[in-house]
């Protein structure tokens, strides 16, 4: 049987209207929104069995990618184990169980530096003695169809775990706490909990947010352990629709930095958590309308290192005693540790007790700097120095740092590089590689990875990544694979990646489009990309896919443009834009209902986008511009490629509807006969089904799909 001679099911009509601008848009299928519905649970359990069955010749190549994948995973594994406050803390994944295991086990304290903070040596196929088991998520995860952790936070006298799990894939966490003595749970438990915890120093209270109706983190509360969850008192209440809430902890872990923001601006106060009486203390109020964070330095008095855009649109530093902050602060008085620079952003800083950690981005590539503190902000301050790692594309990250470490850890991966880690001593400037993950059947000299520019229609100079095995004939055209995200200054990074490789050594060239909307080369390619620029996200992704069909890349005829969420609406775009270019689009999660989620403040998260998209309630240009590409209302009758939407039945952030209303249109409209289908996981969450084997087949599924359109499914009539 082919997909011509299935039947595809059809959504039955039931027209809305929605009136704003004095513009009138008819919505036939706006009926699908209600989940509540068995009719709409119907229709999408239809879908699901008509998607099995356009796609059922490729479940054999689905079965052979997840092997793959499978078998290129190193199962039993362990993290580098990592020192906090005399314990080494490290992750354990075992062959055969879905979740990681969260471990510890007690440090030594000889008086030898070197000796104290070298990990132990730990075998990943036994436990080791003394060996303390914090969380087993396998355990927790059973009985559940979905499972998700979310916030963590250890007290300080080390005694006290506090966790967050969800079991449905709508991002409301139950909190509970674990006395680490007993093994005991304590009786306090809090449902409805979002991201982000933390533990008073005298571990009798803890801080943790809270969503509205919207799924906005707007409150943070404290609970005081023994009490009822009910009497929780309200620390910080954010009450601007368009602000996003959230909180750490200072580098002493004595301060609750408190910050509100969106992409444009935030908000920082501050909470002594040692005294269970403080108040809230403003330091950057959001009238500056200053994009930036703050850390505090644990010297007395306290100083405030601020990442700040102040007339700096990469970002710079900047030094300020806590009584300069406030209210009436002066970024212009505030003295500059780092420059702006227009070809250097600055991401965000982290502490240690001689040094400042700075992430920047260079090159497109995120990398890692050091700042003395000594002399810090006088004329005696020191350079900034970076460690070097002898690749041009790399992805380098600080992923610890602390006050009473005398190191720093560092992630680092590239497109063919597995992940390392590393340790940076900071008295010699020693880099100390502590592991690469291994990779079963895997040699990088196979692969290679090299940066080409596209030219977009305005003469702008798009980055693009191109990976391929290192045999592929680059003078004959090949089945290529386009990636791109390009919303909220998310970079795409170079980073490693078992389940490419099945695309790889299949002969596909696997194109990453670094397009503006991103942040890979500054604030101002975000900007570029947002709001009344955004249509150069879907034009430049079209001229990267021009460029490899021009260069002799890519096969015309055989090209598949993958993306998610917002990276979703991309695909929902160019597709409307240019449909004959793409022999398939594979659209995740896909925002393509765009236009009428921000239209609706009461639906989850909307109004946060406001500063990414424009407001269309009050903003008639805003709304003619939005309407002019969101992709649901764009659909024409032409004849679309091969489309897969995937989607999540308690995705919080880009709801199930938006696909499903999608896919319906696309179908009603359409003059040509390629399948357009919609497969829906109806126990998962934004991120899809939990646990790594279902990744796994998640990605098993997309890669299969965009196989079998470039022609390369053995299991494929022909």
């Amino acid at each position: 049987m082919t997909s011509e001679t299935i039947v595809a099911p059809v959504a039955k009509k039931v027209p809305t209207s929605r009136v704003h601008h004095g513009d009138t848009f008819t919505d036939d299928y706006e009926w699908l929104r209600n989940k509540q519905d068995p009719e709409v649970i119907e229709h999408l359990e239809r879908e699901n069995a008509y998607t099995d069955a356009v796609t059922a010749n490729q479940q054999q190549l689905r079965e052979d990618i997840f092997n793959e994948i499978k078998a290129r995973t190193v199962e039993t594994d362990l993290s580098v184990p990592a020192r906090r406050r005399g314990w080494w803390y490290y992750t354990r994944s075992v062959e055969g169980k879905p979740y990681t295991i969260q471990c510890r086990l007690r440090a030594a304290d000889t008086g030898n530096p070197t000796a104290d903070w070298t990990p132990p040596t730990i075998s990943a196929e036994t436990t080791i003695e003394g060996e303390e088991i914090l969380i087993d998520g396998n355990e927790l995860a059973e009985g559940h169809s979905f499972f998700a952790l979310g916030g963590m936070s250890i007290s300080q006298d080390t005694n006290l775990l506090a966790y967050c799990i969800d079991t449905t894939g709508d991002e409301r966490f139950t909190l509970y706490i674990k006395d680490l003595r007993t093994g005991q749970l304590l009786p306090d438990v809090i449902e409805g909990v979002f991201y982000g915890l933390a533990f008073s120093p005298d571990a009798q209270r803890i801080y943790y947010t809270v969503v509205d109706d919207t799924w906005r983190p707007h409150q943070i509360k404290v609970h005081v352990l023994g009490t009822d969850p009910a009497s929780d008192e309200l620390v910080f209440q954010e009450d601007d629709p368009g602000m996003w809430l959230g909180f750490d902890l200072s580098a002493d872990k004595r301060q609750l930095l408190i910050s509100s923001g969106n992409s444009e601006y935030a908000e920082t106060s501050a909470l002594d958590l040692t005294d269970p009486q403080a108040t809230v203390r403003l330091l950057v109020p959001r009238s500056l309308r200053l994009l930036h964070s703050v850390e505090l330095t644990a010297q007395t008095p306290a100083q405030a290192i601020i990442t700040h855009d102040y007339q700096a649109p990469n970002n710079m530093l900047s030094l300020a005693m806590l009584d300069e902050l406030g209210v009436d602060t002066d970024p212009s008085s505030w003295r500059t540790l780092v420059s702006h620079r227009d070809d250097v952003k600055l991401e965000g800083t982290l502490l240690t007790s001689s040094h400042v950690v700075l992430a920047v981005r260079r090159d497109t590539c995120e990398r890692v700097q050091l700042l003395p503190l000594e002399h810090l902000g006088t004329d005696q301050q020191r350079p900034v120095s970076e460690p070097d790692f002898g690749e041009e594309l790399f992805t380098a990250s600080p992923v610890m740092a602390n006050l009473e470490a005398p190191l720093i850890r560092i992630s680092y991966t590239s497109d063919f590089t597995p992940a390392r880690v590393y340790d940076y001593w900071l008295t010699t400037d020693e880099l100390v590689l502590r592991k690469q993950t291994p990779v079963n059947n895997y040699d990088p000299q196979n692969y290679l990875a090299t940066r080409e520019w596209a030219t977009a229609t305005d003469g702008t100079k798009i980055p693009l990544t191109i990976l391929r095995r290192a045999d592929v004939d680059a003078s004959t055209p090949r089945p290529v694979l386009i990636y791109g995200y390009g919303s909220y200054e998310v970079s795409m990074d170079p980073g490693f990646g078992i389940p490419r490789l099945s695309l790889l050594d299949r002969g596909v060239v696997f194109v990453i489009a670094h397009i503006r909307g991103g942040g890979e080369l500054g604030r101002n390619w975000y900007l570029e990309g947002k709001k009344l620029a955004k249509k150069n996200t879907f034009t430049d992704f079209i001229a990267a896919t021009e460029h490899l069909i021009g260069t002799g890349w890519a096969d015309p005829q055989r090209i598949v443009a993958l993306g998610g969420s917002a990276g979703g609406l991309l695909m929902g775009a160019i597709c409307n834009l240019a449909p004959s270019l793409y022999t398939a689009v594979i659209a995740q999660v896909p925002f393509v209902d765009a236009l009428n989620t921000i239209l609706d403040p009461e639906l989850p998260l909307s109004a946060l986008e406001w500063e990414e998209w424009g407001n269309p309630i009050t903003d008639e240009e805003v709304y003619r511009y939005m309407k002019s590409y969101s992709p649901y209302e764009n659909i024409a009758a032409v004849p679309y490629p091969r489309i897969a939407a995937v989607t999540s039945l308690h995705d919080t952030r880009v709801l199930y509807v938006e696909p499903a209303k999608w896919v319906a249109k696309l179908r009603e409209v359409t003059t040509g006969d390629a399948p357009i289908v919609l497969k829906t996981e109806m126990d998962g969450g934004h991120g899809g089904a939990s646990g790594r084997y279902e990744g796994w087949k998640t990605r098993a599924w997309d890669y299969a799909f965009a196989l079998d359109a470039l022609g390369l499914n053995p299991g494929a009539e022909h």
